[in-house]
């Protein structure tokens, strides 16, 4: 069997990050393969700590719950793939893409390194219950200012990134109930994948 390709989205608060890890995981244990992950959250957090000038800019629009510029977010994906990504590992997107000009250079990214499957995840979690979760996470960056800016940037923009891969060959999306616990979600993403 050829290595997957998956594309998590998610409300920030959905648990995503947890989900992300545990699929990794239990690919690792299926089949042995390795994962290469793309997480753009990580990779900002990263510059923001580096304490450099590009730090100073990303830190500002972090701030203000703004999404990064479309060139910046794809650069670090690109960078990732090119020196990580090979046929046998399996691939798995977290937080990219996150606009249409995102959704279209990751399709592009995908037929280049020959990924005809994709599968795209969409944890579903209502906004009370986001909301509840990121006050309860509390980073530097979940002001409740931030918060509302993050909604609104998600519905504007992320929901469309998402819509892009609608009825696109080689993209399904499924659709996974994000209040559940932990676990329960974990288990729906893998049955829906078709490995249980």
């Amino acid at each position: 069997m050829q290595a997957q390709t998956f594309v998590f989205f998610g409300q920030v608060g959905s648990g995503k990050g947890t989900q992300v890890k545990l699929l990794a995981d239990f690919l690792k244990e299926h089949d042995g393969r390795e994962c290469v992950q793309t997480s753009t959250g990580n990779e900002y957090r990263r510059l923001l700590e580096g304490g450099n000038y590009i730090g100073t800019l990303v830190k500002d629009s972090v701030i203000r719950g703004e999404l990064q510029p479309d060139f910046l977010t794809n650069a670090i994906v690109t960078n990732i793939l090119t020196l990580s990504l090979s046929p046998e590992k399996h691939l798995i997107a977290d937080g990219y893409p996150r606009t249409i000009m995102q959704s279209g250079t990751f399709e592009a990214m995908m037929k280049f390194f020959k990924r005809e499957i994709v599968n795209v995840i969409y944890i579903e979690v209502g906004k009370e219950e986001a909301i509840k979760r990121m006050m309860l996470r509390a980073r530097h960056d979940d002001t409740e200012e931030g918060i509302a800016k993050r909604f609104d940037e998600y519905e504007n923009n992320v929901i469309p990134a998402m819509n892009y891969f609608k009825d696109k060959k080689g993209y399904t999306i499924y659709t996974i109930n994000g209040e559940q616990t932990v676990e329960n979600v974990h288990k729906e993403i893998i049955k829906k994948l078709g490995y249980s």
